[in-house]
């Protein structure tokens, strides 16, 4: 992971021009090209910049561009929302003069969250801002299996999942990694000078040759809810959806709560479940 925000904005930028072929912006291919995706002067152009402020930004030089210049490219990329916040906050960081180290709490669970969590009769867990899991009630526990007795360092949702004999238990494990890397990198943006930030992706990136593939490709998705397929051992398929809901703090851990729909398969699993739980 770059701790320099200008060159994180670089290459977010080229991984977005690269991916854009010429014929999706209504321009013609052309001939014969030497590069993936569309030039630089294409996309300068597209987003009426020039071409030597636009490869200055590439190059991760000390360009200083204005909302204006990044909404139009955002525009020229066909950005997402997600897509164009995350380039206005690596902008902002960009030009934000670079500050000496600061000190880092833990993250901690107020006691006031963590009576929510075990009154809530839905799984239910407490995840800090880089996927860490902090906390859990039984019934979330139980979606977990053995990953609740792993050491805290090592109890995040990426190593969760971020490796093939996942596939057995989580059968769209490939997209739901994905996905929690998006997330990762969204909340890596707002703070990349983070210790537990620089540690995690640096052992990630060392570990997994699937993470530093997914980490180069800088997608981001905002952590606000999705889906969840679960093989469990004791109840069989469970397809979830989950939300994550701000712990007062800012910023801080999200109280994630996994729910199915009233009346349908997996709700009565999830109602076996909690059962079973019962009578161990």
């Amino acid at each position: 992971m770059s701790d320099d925000p200008r060159r994180e904005l670089a290459e977010f930028l080229r991984t977005r021009r690269t991916r854009l072929r010429p014929e999706d912006v209504g321009l013609v291919p052309g001939g014969r090209r030497r590069v993936a995706g569309l030039r630089r002067e294409e996309l300068a152009l597209l987003a009426g910049v020039s071409s030597d402020y636009y490869q200055r930004m590439e190059q991760g030089r000390d360009v200083r561009p204005s909302e204006q210049v990044l909404d139009a490219l955002a525009r020229a990329l066909n950005f997402s929302a997600e897509e164009t916040r995350h380039l206005h906050g690596l902008a902002a960081a960009a030009r934000t003069p670079s500050r000496p180290p600061r000190s880092y709490e833990p993250e901690e669970v107020p006691d006031t969250t963590l009576r929510l969590l075990h009154g809530m009769t839905a799984p239910a867990l407490v995840v800090g801002r880089f996927l860490d899991v902090l906390a859990w009630n039984p019934l979330g526990g139980a979606l977990l299996g053995d990953f609740t007795r792993q050491p805290q360092s090592q109890r995040n949702l990426l190593a969760l999942f971020l490796h093939p004999e996942a596939d057995r238990t989580c059968p769209n494990r490939a997209a739901t990694v994905a996905e929690l890397i998006g997330m990762l990198r969204t909340q890596v943006a707002a703070d990349p000078g983070h210790p537990r930030a620089v540690e995690l992706v640096g052992e990630l990136a060392v570990r997994s040759d699937e993470f530093a593939a997914l980490w180069a490709l800088h997608d981001v998705t905002e952590p606000t809810r999705g889906q969840m397929r679960l093989n469990h051992p004791r109840v069989g398929e469970l397809n979830l959806d989950w939300d994550a809901y701000p712990i007062p703090g800012n910023p801080g851990p999200a109280l994630m709560v996994c729910t199915a729909a009233e009346g349908s398969p997996d709700a009565e699993r999830l109602r076996h479940l909690a059962e079973l739980l019962g009578a161990d």
